[in-house]
C-alpha cells in the first residue's frame, strides 16, 4: 500500500505568550518574554522563583464545577488548546466511520502534577483522612487525551505518551504513522504539560539544571532552563480526506524518527540526537540541504546545548553553518512533555509566514555553539522544511520534519 500524505489542518495553544495561536506567534514574532516571576503557593520556599506561566487564566470563565472537579490545569490547558484546533479545521462532527477513524494521541511527562500536589497537602499536611473521589481520574496521564475523545466523540487509537521531554514529539510522530498507514483518517495530537506549582517546581531544583535568572540558550552565559507550563495541539488529517473536505492546509508532515541514547539517565549524546534527526531526513525522503530551519531542543543547559550543536554539525555536515537553528524556550520556556508541542507552531509559522523565531536572552557567543541561533530578534526567511527537535531526560529523542505543501 502506497504510504498516504499526512497535512496540518488546524493548531491551538495556550502558553506563557498568549491564550491561542495569533497571540503567541505575534510575541515569537516580537521576541517578547513569557518568563516571569512565579505566583503560587509557597514560592517564597523555592530557590527557583521563576516560570512560563500562564497568566490571567480563570478556569472557571471556561469551566463549570463539575468540569473542574474532574480537570487539572493541564486537562484544561489540552481541551481549550483542542477547540481552537478543531475551529480551525473546520472539523465538527465526528460520527460512525469517521469517528472510528479518528483518534487522540498526546504527550505528558506529568500529568495531574497540581491534582497530586493539592492533594498530599490535603492528606499530609492538612492530616485529612479522605480525598476527593475523582483524584484518580483527574490526575492520570491519560486524562487529557481521554476528555478530549469524548468531547469531540473520536473513537479510533487514542493513547497518551509519556517520555519526560520528548512526549510531544514522540506523540505527533505516532500520530504522523498512524494515518501514513493507513490506520487513521483524522488525529488529534500534541501535548500539555502543568507543573508549576510547589512540588513540581522543588522536584526540578533538585536536578540542579534550573537558572534562576533567565533562559539564555546558546549563550556562552546560560546557566539552566526554566520551566514553563501550557498546551500545544493540532489536527493532523491524511491529505486526500482533507482536500476532499477544502480545508486550509497549515503545512505537511513529512518525516518522523526516534531513537534511544542507551547511554545515561541525564546526559544526552551527540549520536542519538545525531541518529534521529538524520532518521527523520531519510524517513521524509529529505536531502539534508533542502533542510532551513531548526526548532532546537535549546534548553539553556551547558550540556545540552553544546551536544546539540554537535549533533547538528554531524547530521548535516557543512551544511550546518547554512541552517538557522533557534530555540523558542527562551520565550515560553521549557514546557517539559508539552514543549514540542508548542514549538511546532514556530515551526509552522516559518513556512506560511516566512518568519523565523529567534532565540531572545542571547548575551555571549559559545565557540561550542557557533551555529547560526537567529539571535534575539526574529528574521524573515523563506525556508521550505523544517526540523522540530526534542531530546529527553532517560535519552529518549524524537524529530519530526515539516515541509511547505507542494
Amino acid at each position: 500500500m502506497t504510504a498516504r500524505r499526512v497535512v496540518i489542518t488546524g493548531a491551538g495553544t495556550i502558553n506563557a505568550l498568549g491564550h491561542d495561536v495569533p497571540s503567541t506567534l505575534e510575541a515569537m514574532r516580537e521576541g517578547r518574554c513569557g518568563i516571569r516571576a512565579l505566583d503560587i503557593q509557597d514560592v517564597d520556599r523555592l530557590s527557583v522563583k521563576i516560570g512560563g506561566q500562564v497568566i490571567e487564566f480563570d478556569e472557571h470563565t471556561h469551566f463549570n464545577r463539575q468540569q473542574i472537579a474532574l480537570y487539572d490545569r493541564f486537562t484544561q490547558f489540552t481541551l481549550l488548546a483542542a477547540k481552537e484546533a478543531m475551529t480551525q479545521s473546520g472539523l465538527s462532527e465526528f460520527g460512525g466511520r469517521m469517528a472510528a477513524r479518528s483518534g487522540v494521541i498526546l504527550g505528558t511527562a506529568g500529568g495531574g502534577v497540581n491534582t497530586w500536589d493539592e492533594n498530599y497537602r490535603t492528606v499530609y499536611e492538612a492530616g485529612k483522612n479522605r480525598v476527593h473521589p475523582f483524584v484518580v481520574p483527574k490526575l492520570m496521564n491519560n486524562a487529557a487525551a481521554s476528555h478530549v475523545s469524548m468531547e469531540w466523540n473520536l473513537k479510533g487509537p487514542s493513547f497518551t505518551v509519556a517520555t519526560a521531554c520528548a512526549s510531544s514529539n514522540h506523540a505527533m510522530g505516532q500520530a504522523f504513522w498512524m494515518i501514513r498507514s493507513g490506520a487513521a483518517d483524522v488525529m488529534v495530537t500534541g501535548g500539555s504539560e502543568s507543573m508549576l506549582c510547589f512540588g513540581g517546581v522543588k522536584a526540578w531544583e533538585g536536578l540542579r539544571v534550573m537558572s534562576k535568572t533567565a533562559c539564555r540558550p546558546f549563550s556562552a552565559n546560560r546557566d539552566g532552563m526554566v520551566q514553563g507550563e501550557g498546551a500545544g495541539i493540532f489536527i493532523f488529517e491524511d491529505y486526500d480526506h482533507a482536500k476532499a473536505r477544502g480545508a486550509e492546509i497549515l503545512a505537511e508532515v513529512a518525516g518522523f524518527a526516534m531513537s534511544s541514547d542507551a547511554s545515561d539517565i541525564v546526559m544526552p549524546s551527540k549520536q542519538g540526537a545525531a541518529r534521529a534527526i538524520s532518521g527523520a531526513l531519510e524517513d521524509g525522503r529529505i536531502a539534508p540541504t533542502d533542510v532551513g530551519y531548526i526548532n532546537a531542543h535549546g534548553t539553556g543547559t551547558a550540556a545540552n546545548d553544546k551536544t546539540e550543536c554537535a549533533a547538528v554539525a554531524d547530521a548535516f555536515g557543512t551544511h550546518a553553518d547554512s541552517l538557522m537553528i533557534s530555540s523558542t524556550k527562551s520565550m515560553h520556556g521549557h514546557l517539559i512533555g508539552g514543549t514540542g508541542a508548542v514549538e511546532l507552531l514556530a515551526c509552522v509559522m516559518a513556512l506560511r509566514d516566512g518568519v523565523i523565531a529567534p532565540t531572545i536572552g542571547y548575551e555571549e557567543p559559545d565557540p561550542e555553539c557557533a551555529l547560526d541561533v537567529v539571535p534575539n530578534e526574529a528574521r524573515d526567511a523563506k525556508v521550505d522544511v523544517v526540523l522540530s527537535n526534542a531530546f529527553a531526560f532517560g535519552g529518549l529523542n524524537a524529530v519530526l520534519a515539516l515541509k511547505r505543501l507542494a
